[in-house]
């Protein structure tokens, strides 16, 4: 499957991966519809297209998820119809559970978790109602291996999978795929974005974050995934790969790795 003349709507697409998928996704002649709480943002996306004409932007604020039946009405309206739907939006967080109110846990599972899912049940009618389509998600490598400072931002990503994994059974029949897309450290500003223990951002990029893949090249990786359908894909450094599979096969040294990981 290509992505000519494909209908692909892909939230967060303001910055960091969801920009640059977009961008890869224009060259290879996608209609796009693009979302974000900054419609400024959307726009200069917009334009740095290939193809401007064929993008709409529909500002979207994943924690205000009360209207999203009338946006999914929205971006049917101007195409037609939505092929594939890419929950790309979120938060990342930087701090000890100690130090994390409540509050802030909150927001970052309205955010990451019960917004795109609320997302994903506005647009699930109309895949079924046409009997295809496809859900992108992208959670992280922390979806699968918990680590240090992100308790919370963790356990938003491995209830997406326990989420996306029980939808893609229940909607086999309908001919709906499901790819949970899994980054390890991209050179994007998730760690200037990330709320800190009381909700106020971080401010700072991590060395980790500024030395990861460039969002460019993850996002052709990421395109090619989609387009193959396939159901999970890690697209990290090898260290990172190595956890998920250390922690499979070997859990008392994976314990033993993670402990000794550097907080930042």
């Amino acid at each position: 499957m290509g992505f000519e003349n494909k209908v692909v709507w892909i939230t967060g697409a303001s910055s960091g991966i969801g920009k640059a998928l977009a961008l890869e996704l224009s060259q290879q002649n996608a209609l796009l519809i693009i979302s974000a709480r900054n419609e400024d943002a959307l726009n200069e996306v917009k334009e740095a297209c290939y193809h401007p004409e064929s993008v709409k932007v529909l500002p979207l604020d994943l924690a205000d998820y009360s209207n999203f039946r009338d946006k999914v009405d929205d971006a049917i309206s101007w195409f037609g119809r939505i092929d594939i739907l890419v929950n790309n939006g979120g938060v990342s967080q930087r701090a000890f559970a100690k130090d994390t109110v409540l509050e802030v846990d909150k927001s970052i599972m309205e955010i990451n978790y019960m917004g795109t899912i609320a997302l994903t049940k506005a647009v699930l009618p109309h895949f079924i109602e046409k009997q295809q389509g496809h859900f992108v998600t992208t959670t992280s490598m922390v979806g699968k291996i918990g680590t240090p400072l992100r308790s919370t931002y963790a356990a938003s990503k491995h209830a997406l999978h326990g989420f996306f994994d029980s939808l893609r059974a229940e909607v086999h029949n309908d001919n709906i795929d499901v790819t949970l897309v899994c980054p390890g450290y991209v050179t994007t500003n998730i760690s200037m974005n990330a709320l800190t223990g009381d909700g106020s951002e971080q401010q700072s990029m991590d060395k980790a974050t500024a030395n990861g893949i460039k969002p460019d090249r993850f996002a052709k990786i990421m395109a090619r995934a989609i387009a193959k359908k396939k159901q999970e894909v890690y697209i990290a450094g090898a260290k990172e790969k190595l956890g998920v599979y250390v922690k499979r096969w070997i859990p008392r040294l994976y314990t033993y790795m993670i402990r000794k990981l550097s907080v930042t």
